[in-house]
């Protein structure tokens, strides 16, 4: 099952009043549901005790640390290096809602309304050839592809050793090719 496999990294020397694993399956419900936390399902503990636990986990970065530990596993699984050697990285708009209180803008490359711009976010992601997420950032829409893959590359130091290639298109100038070479040695090719 999912939880035998990442028991060991879930710290288990702080008692709690809730087993772990019904409030890692909480979690996993809301992350899988898209739902509020305050429309968590009854069958869990109280959506806040939930909810403390996502925040103390995420600040400590155990929820990176497993996101880590399960693409090494699935890479081995699927009979490949436990690290990749080449990425792809991307980005994608994403309409934003009305109620949207997180940081938005306008991405001016986007001619879509008659602002003359795209109101949104955009994801970034860096994904092997198996399509497992290394990095991933959310940020305002008006934030440039090579802003943001600067700040994806610094999640991806150290991750993989064997890193010697990104796939990027056109998105990513503004000196990231140079950039990334010169600080992480890693060659960027534009397809």
């Amino acid at each position: 099952s999912e939880w035998e496999i990442i028991q060991e990294i879930v710290d288990n020397r702080r008692k709690i009043r809730h087993e772990k694993r019904i409030i890692f399956n909480a979690i996993l419900w809301i992350l899988t549901t898209g739902s509020q936390w305050r429309n968590l399902e009854s069958r869990f503990p109280p959506w806040q005790s939930v909810y403390h636990h996502f925040r103390h986990w995420k600040k400590a970065e155990l929820i990176e640390e497993l996101l880590d530990f399960l693409a090494f596993r699935l890479r081995v699984w699927a009979k490949r290096a436990d690290s990749p050697s080449v990425l792809a990285l991307d980005s994608q708009r994403v309409k934003i809602v009305q109620f949207t209180s997180e940081e938005k803008g306008i991405d001016g490359g986007k001619f879509i309304n008659e602002t003359g711009g795209w109101n949104g976010r955009k994801r970034h992601i860096a994904v092997d050839c198996l399509g497992i997420p290394w990095a991933v950032l959310v940020t305002a829409g008006n934030i440039s592809d090579g802003a943001a893959g600067d700040i994806l590359m610094g999640q991806l130091k150290g991750k993989s050793e064997r890193l010697k290639t990104l796939k990027v298109d056109k998105g990513y100038k503004e000196g990231f090719v140079e950039r990334t070479k010169e600080q992480y040695g890693w060659a960027v090719e534009i397809v």
